[in-house]
């Protein structure tokens, strides 16, 4: 009887130390992680020298959401890389893709988007890496004015955030027979990049003024990407006002009309339709951190 109860003590013993070690065991918790989200709720540009230079941040990770069948092109982000590469100190660049259903909608306002980000982001500024979303949208913005060929294909609106509306850049697209996907993609995503940048007068100070005083935070010089006369912006004097509301902004609308006839200028010089940033636009990313 002695070496019964001796026995069933050991057992119990032995079960309660398995059972504090399972509830100990990190592995096991499932408290859920707090994500320290603010460092990218900032406004667009904010972040410019943290994207440009890797004093405070050695990487970016920048997380390519996209809706089922609107997937970027190849093409369009090996060249994104590479304009990351360009213009930043960055050591280290990786893009990390996320497939995400249809919100089912026929078009998107800017806070929607903005929800469906808070939904559905996973990558954030971490340590000494930079988080980047953008997102993929398999509808248009409901800014779009059909009638005047005034569309948005793209839009920042947080320092480490952006649009592009996929499906309006295919539209494009396909209106001509020598600019591709790719093509369009490439523009705006990197249209897009140089407002996170900080161009123009967004966060990086312009050296040298030039800045189109008929459309905020544009280039004012031929040929340039950040170039004014593309329509990539709000009207003059809307993102002040939308500013002082704290409302999300859209930078970028433009006439589709536009965008082709730039793309086959572009071809027709040999420039396999490459929009680059002048001269100006550089000079401001050096002096604010970027190569």
């Amino acid at each position: 009887m002695k070496h019964l109860n001796f026995y069933l003590a050991l057992f119990s013993f032995m079960l309660l130390v398995a059972c504090t070690k399972k509830t100990n065991d990190p592995t096991t918790d499932t408290t859920p992680v707090q994500v320290d989200k603010s460092a990218n709720l900032l406004a667009a540009g904010e972040s410019a020298n943290d994207i440009l230079s890797n004093s405070a941040f050695a990487n970016m990770k920048v997380e390519i959401a996209y809706v089922t069948g609107f997937r970027p092109t190849s093409e369009a982000m090996a060249e994104f890389v590479s304009y990351l590469n360009t213009y930043t100190f960055k050591e280290g660049i990786e893009l990390v893709y996320t497939e995400l259903p249809s919100p089912n909608k026929e078009t998107l306002t800017l806070q929607e988007i903005a929800d469906l980000e808070t939904e559905n982001r996973t990558v954030y500024t971490d340590g000494d890496t930079l988080g980047v979303y953008i997102y993929f949208a398999d509808a248009p913005s409901d800014g779009d004015i059909e009638e005047d060929d005034l569309v948005t294909l793209g839009a920042v609106y947080r320092n480490t955030t952006m649009v592009i509306h996929e499906v309006t850049i295919r539209q494009l697209a396909a209106r001509s027979l020598i600019i591709s996907n790719a093509d369009v993609e490439t523009a705006t995503i990197n249209h897009e990049f140089g407002h996170l940048f900080g161009l123009v007068n967004l966060g990086s100070v312009p050296v040298n003024n030039h800045e189109d005083i008929a459309s905020d935070n544009h280039c004012d010089i031929p040929g340039c990407l950040m170039r004014a006369e593309l329509q990539f912006g709000s009207p003059s004097g809307k993102s002040s006002a939308l500013a002082a509301k704290n409302e999300l902004q859209s930078s970028c609308s433009l006439t589709g009309k536009s965008v082709l006839q730039m793309f086959e200028r572009s071809s027709s010089k040999g420039l396999a339709n490459a929009v680059p940033l002048d001269a100006e636009c550089i000079l401001d990313l050096r002096a604010n951190g970027g190569r």
